[in-house]
């Protein structure tokens, strides 16, 4: 995952972390194990727009990527 990525798929990340949403424990257990499975997993049913689904699913790639 490229350095840019990486950074935006954190603060992404941070953002969502700070919301109240019933999936937020389990989101940040995924990213502490990092495990871009389970967050992508978990995120499947959040109602992005195209552009950001197309955005997040993205960053998820590239961070599975580095992972292999």
């Amino acid at each position: 995952m490229t350095r840019a990525a990486q950074v935006s798929l954190r603060r992404w990340l941070r953002r969502q972390l700070a919301q109240p949403l019933p999936m937020r424990e389990r989101l940040e257990a995924a990213v502490e194990h990092d495990d871009p499975g389970e967050v992508r997993r978990l995120l499947a049913d959040v109602p992005f727009t195209q552009e950001q689904r197309r955005h997040v699913e993205g960053l998820l790639d590239a961070w599975e990527e580095e992972r292999t």
